[in-house]
């Protein structure tokens, strides 16, 4: 299916790993035009000289019009802008500089994220690790929405695609921080494409269950060079490139209808009775 994303303007936060590096891959791979943005600045420059060397040459910087010259065979990579999504000024900077690369700004994908503490009991939570998750997660995804609403009214309407989790959802013990911003994160794409919607803006979250990440693999105790992965874990597992497609599909204009949604991929889980059928 051909998700009509070449020439879009994008800007993935969180590039540096995970879900948003596989994002920024896949949006280039559709053609689009892609500004990323990460506090890890060496991160950011290996993606881009990872996807230059692939072949992924740099994309028109806006839909093609009647008129216009042949697009380039693909999208592209090639605008850093190292900021950390909790400082209010860097994620205002960072905005300003992917409008200015691309010549505006088409979609947005918030794919930064953390997991803070994993397996800690309520009772021994420190206030410092539920707010440093709620800053992140939440605080994070607000600060790249406000800053971006500008430039995506300017366009005449754009898509924002937030990542939440499985966890706005359904819940595991030890993991409070966590599930309780992921559902902020899903609340707050539903109340924007609410309060948007009059601009031509669609806001939309993918609720992913675990993924193959750094970040999982850290919290699992899996290390990064164990081939076997989650291979052996009694719970499916997906990829970071899945996510991505999802992501892909959610900005595009083939869901053009989805608006204020959460796109739950967990396998069934979340859909299971506890009847013992």
């Amino acid at each position: 299916m051909d998700m009509r994303m070449r020439g879009r303007r994008v800007l993935v936060t969180g590039a540096a790993g995970g879900i948003g590096r596989a994002a920024a891959r896949a949006f280039a791979a559709e053609g689009a035009r892609v500004a990323v943005t990460d506090r890890d600045a060496a991160a950011l420059t290996a993606l881009v000289a990872e996807l230059h060397a692939a072949g992924v040459a740099a994309g028109p910087t806006r839909p093609e019009a009647p008129g216009d010259s042949p697009a380039a065979p693909g999208g592209g990579v090639g605008t850093v802008h190292p900021a950390d999504v909790t400082v209010d000024a860097e994620v205002t900077a960072a905005v300003a500089d992917a409008v200015a690369a691309l010549g505006g700004l088409d979609v947005v994908v918030a794919c930064a994220g953390v997991s803070g503490p994993v397996g800690t009991p309520l009772a021994d939570t420190a206030t410092a690790a539920w707010d440093a998750v709620f800053d992140v997660n939440v605080r994070g995804a607000f600060l790249v929405l406000r800053a971006a609403i500008p430039a995506l009214q300017a366009a005449g309407g754009g898509d924002v695609v937030l990542v939440a989790s499985d966890s706005a959802l359904v819940a595991a013990p030890g993991m409070v921080p966590y599930c309780a911003s992921k559902a902020a994160v899903l609340q707050l794409a539903r109340a924007a494409a609410v309060e948007l919607q009059r601009d031509g803006i669609r806001v939309n979250a993918v609720c992913p269950s675990i993924v193959d990440t750094p970040m999982s693999r850290g919290d699992l105790g899996i290390g990064l060079d164990d081939s076997a992965g989650f291979a052996a874990a009694p719970y499916p597992a997906q990829t970071a490139d899945e996510v991505a497609a999802q992501l892909v599909f959610l900005a595009s204009p083939v869901s053009r209808p989805v608006n204020g949604a959460a796109l739950v991929s967990d396998f069934g889980y979340s859909a299971r009775s506890s009847f013992p059928a």
